[in-house]
């Protein structure tokens, strides 16, 4: 029997990150998609190369890296730009998914969970199932992603409008998590879609609590 992998998603500063933070906690392995993101344009990997290609040299550090904070001005609000990145780090990072989750099964684990910002975005709603939801209303979502990046309202506003609505996703989801309550308050829903989803995929639960 495979591994079973469910979606974990939500928008910038919804709290996804911390849900995700929890799964491992209880045990969960999870798989970042923004890892994964990173390490598909590593330095000296063609992935990277094809990004500089694409969008010129200045969006290289001194070092050789890739300045992210350059690409994302040039990317978020200007949806062609977007897609030609995405076109370049999205097969890549599906193919990095699918040998850790591999290597995941291959040690034995029943359950999974790919964390991915863009799963509606990318299409993969039907790969990994059930999809889990972060979400919080618009207004704490711009106060909590400005104070985590430190930067403007303004650019938070842009790269938010760049994703499908929270509203959106969660209508989508087989599971929310509301997080504009207090950190006990989420993490115990948290456990509760675990729980679920152990049930669901049968998996026995204990497995990963407390």
């Amino acid at each position: 029997m495979g591994i079973a992998v469910f979606g974990l998603t939500g928008g910038i500063g919804s709290g996804k990150s911390t849900v995700a933070r929890h799964f491992r906690a209880r045990g969960l392995p999870v798989v970042d998609a923004d890892e994964l993101a990173r390490e598909a344009v590593a330095v000296g990997s063609d992935g990277l190369r094809q990004v500089a290609e694409a969008f010129g040299p200045e969006v290289l550090q001194v070092d050789g890296s890739l300045d992210r904070a350059k690409l994302a001005q040039r990317v978020f609000g200007n949806p062609s730009e977007l897609a030609r990145l995405e076109a370049i780090t999205h097969p890549r990072v599906r193919a990095l998914a699918k040998a850790r989750l591999a290597s995941l099964q291959a040690a034995g684990e029943p359950l999974a969970c790919y964390e991915v910002p863009l799963l509606f975005e990318a299409g993969l709603e039907r790969e990994y199932k059930p999809v889990v939801v972060v979400s919080v209303p618009l207004s704490l979502q711009l106060e909590r992603a400005a104070a985590r990046d430190a930067t403007t309202s303004e650019r938070i506003r842009r790269r938010i409008e760049a994703q499908l609505p929270l509203s959106e996703k969660s209508g989508r989801a087989d599971y929310v998590i509301d997080n504009a309550g207090s950190l006990e308050q989420t993490l115990a829903q948290a456990d509760q879609v675990l729980a679920a989803i152990c049930e669901r995929l049968s998996v026995d639960p204990r497995r990963y609590a407390s």
